[in-house]
């Protein structure tokens, strides 16, 4: 019994000093950070602001790789499935990790066991936008009409199952209305196609629309958030609007692949909380009208226990699959 209890002991001791050298050797080469969208969305806006100066933290170029497809779940399960030494990163998000797993139950990774959260990164609004040719000014506007015209009106989104998705079939199932839906491959995809007309509504992320809104190309509605936003302050809420309970951030965190070494993930949580804290990064980040959160890991852990446990509700009330 002294024999096992000994060799316990050492085994043990060998994975701390393992884990102590990988850290502090770590990194000896550039990482990537994965996210799971095309470049110009919400997403892709916040990885590239918190990678530069990740980045210049670790002393190793961080490097975006957009993986786009399946809402985000295509890009999730490279990630899941790379070696855990901290050289691949995900900047996971509302869709691959709380939304497209409750969609999809065919998906080759599970959120909550085959990562390691680091922390939170921040919010993202979305924004309800239509194309200036629809007579609509109003989210009273947007129900009236199609309620009038019942599966006639156009919408895109990001990809089916993504928080563009989603948002939208929220919309339509807290106001009882029905639109038909032209699934894209990404936020910058979908706003394209609704800026030439061949939609006329949809719901993207705040960086996606944000310079078609304000050149005027693109009609903003509403904001998908609780509060409006200070890069569009005359745009009400979905709230504000009349749609009860609406309030549907895009929020991004940094998660690591399950078995990456405890030392390794303390590290990239402490970058990721100091550089969350520099004003120019606030800066960039509210540009697009987004918010810096970050958090303790065991707070994202739990933040995303309950986004599963939400969305599976909306999506099972919904009656959406995608399997």
């Amino acid at each position: 019994m002294k024999l096992i209890s000994w060799f316990f002991a050492a085994s043990i001791m060998i994975n701390l000093l393992s884990g102590s050298a990988a850290a502090q050797s770590y990194p000896s080469k550039p990482v990537r950070m994965m996210v799971p969208f095309p470049a110009g969305g919400g997403s892709d806006t916040m990885g590239r602001a918190v990678g530069q100066k990740l980045g210049e933290r670790l002393g190793q170029p961080v490097v975006v790789e957009n993986r786009p497809g399946a809402g985000g779940s295509i890009g999730a399960e490279l990630a899941a499935k790379a070696a855990p030494d901290g050289y691949t990163l995900l900047l996971g998000s509302t869709s691959e990790i709380a939304q497209y797993p409750n969609l999809n139950s065919r998906i080759a990774y599970s959120p909550q066991r085959d990562f390691a959260p680091i922390s939170l990164v921040g919010n993202v609004p979305l924004v309800l936008v239509v194309h200036p040719s629809l007579p609509v000014k109003t989210v009273k506007d947007v129900i009236a009409l199609a309620k009038a015209r019942p599966g006639e009106i156009n919408f895109s989104s990001a990809g089916p199952g993504s928080t563009t998705h989603l948002a939208v079939e929220l919309f339509t199932f807290l106001t009882g209305i029905r639109m038909t839906h032209v699934p894209y491959k990404g936020s910058p995809q979908a706003v394209t196609d609704l800026v030439a007309g061949n939609v006329q509504i949809g719901i993207p992320t705040m960086p996606a629309a944000l310079s078609m809104v304000k050149g005027g190309r693109l009609r903003a509605i509403a904001v998908s958030t609780a509060r409006r936003t200070p890069v569009l302050p005359d745009v009400p809420t979905m709230q504000e609007g009349g749609v009860t309970g609406y309030d549907n951030p895009l929020w991004t965190g940094l998660l690591a692949p399950r078995d990456t070494p405890g030392a390794i993930l303390s590290r990239l949580h402490g970058e990721i909380v100091n550089i969350l804290a520099l004003p120019d990064v606030k800066e960039v980040l509210a540009r697009q009208g987004a918010e810096p959160a970050s958090s303790t890991p065991e707070q994202f852990a739990a933040y995303i226990k309950s986004e599963l446990a939400k969305w599976a509700k909306v999506v099972k009330e919904a009656g959406i699959r995608i399997d």
